[in-house]
């Protein structure tokens, strides 16, 4: 039995697990070929089953596996069968019922009951479908009680462990990560005016990356963390503009009449925006160092906006208002037209390019939720007080 260890660490730090097995990945995830992307929303989950675990490390295990595809059977129905214990370090072995292998079988320790059992459901993932591992990632958020004005989170990606970043009692929106790093971009009114702040977790130092007259929101970063994307008015229009993550080298890339929520390609090259086009709202993209807007087809959705792009490249997630909002998913070269999956705002992607975040529920009482993609199986994270909302995962 392999032993896993983990060291001491604080909030600015990830889970460590041990390196992923890549065998008998089951076409799904983030190796979806272009004939198996008609499967969005329709593929039929894996059966697992799981023996000897109780209490908090079976709530964390089937959070985790569920959310990324796989639905709970008896082990006589099981293609993949878990065995072990939650019962001081936490065990587990990984058996393949149809090749009749035994994929492995680990001893977690040095860390939290919770940590261990994601660090085991991220290696049942990585075993059987070769995703990225979510386990040990993080999420930011808007939290607001009634009667407030909001403040942002930082928590696990199911919620839980969730702690206070602001407390300005000002009004706060669009938390974005620093690819790689404990630092958030968000808006704030702190200043009486909705400017953008660059905030370290680690250190708690916070500054002013635009606080230009009018409106300045949605900050992106770009995935090498040089550039910020962002939605300001001072020239009048909310447009996409670009600036060094420093704030200087600011440059205006669109000129329509109401843009937003701008995001980039996994690549860098594009950043993808909710436009007003002939008084519809689309989506487009344009060149992140300057060029031709280029419309995106939603065809069959409406009014779509809040767009994110998958670590992978593969997908843009976005939200669609026809009455309710929806989550929707359409592949970023154009090949499938979108699906809407659940009802809800706000997707963002996680690193294994299956799974969203988002937010639900009715004005004033949202809740965070988990959704995988492929099988449209959601469950709602752990809640902090108040509505939370306008979750972005870390990448």
């Amino acid at each position: 039995m392999k032993i896993i260890h983990f060291k001491k660490t604080g909030l600015c730090l990830g889970i460590l697990t041990a390196s992923m097995l890549s065998l008998f990945a089951q076409g799904s995830g983030s190796n979806l070929k272009m004939d198996e992307r008609i499967k969005v929303g329709l593929t039929p989950p894996i059966p697992i089953s799981l023996d000897g675990f109780t209490g908090e490390t079976v709530s964390v295990l089937t959070f985790d596996l569920y959310v990324q595809g796989f639905a709970f059977v008896s082990p006589a129905a099981a293609q993949y069968s878990v065995k072990g214990s939650g019962a001081g370090n936490v065990t587990g072995s990984l058996t393949d019922n149809v090749a009749h292998k035994m994929l492995f079988s680990r001893t977690y320790n040095g860390a939290s009951t919770r940590r261990q059992a994601h660090a085991l459901a991220d290696d049942i993932v990585g075993a059987i479908l070769s995703l990225k591992p979510i386990g040990g990632t993080k999420i930011a958020f808007k939290s607001q009680s009634a009667g407030g004005s909001g403040e942002i989170y930082v928590a696990d990606f199911d919620g839980y462990g969730a702690q206070p970043v602001t407390s300005d009692g000002a009004i706060v929106a669009k938390p974005a990560w620093m690819p790689g790093r404990m630092a958030l971009f968000y808006t704030s009114y702190a200043r009486s005016n909705p400017d953008i702040f660059y905030h370290s977790l680690s250190s708690g130092q916070r500054r002013v990356i635009a606080g230009y007259s009018g409106l300045n929101t949605s900050a992106a970063v770009s995935p090498d963390g040089s550039k910020v994307a962002m939605i300001l008015s001072k020239a009048g229009s909310p447009n996409v503009w670009v600036c060094n993550a420093d704030g200087t080298d600011l440059r205006r890339l669109t000129k329509g009449i109401e843009d937003s929520s701008p995001c980039w390609s996994p690549n860098g090259e594009w950043i993808c925006f909710a436009a007003k086009i002939n008084s519809h709202r689309s989506l487009a993209k344009v060149p992140a160092g300057g060029g031709e807007v280029q419309r995106l087809s939603t065809s069959g959705v409406l009014n779509p906006t809040e767009p994110d792009w998958s670590p992978d490249g593969k997908w843009i997630a976005f939200t669609s208002q026809m009455g309710d909002f929806s989550i929707c998913v359409m592949a970023a070269d154009g090949s499938m037209n979108p699906v809407a999956l659940v009802s809800g705002q706000n997707p963002s992607w996680s690193p294994n390019s299956r799974t969203l975040i988002y937010n639900h529920g009715p004005a004033g009482r949202q809740t965070l939720a988990a959704l995988d993609v492929l099988t449209r199986q959601t469950r709602d994270c752990h809640s902090a007080k108040g509505s939370n909302s306008q979750p972005a995962w870390a990448k």
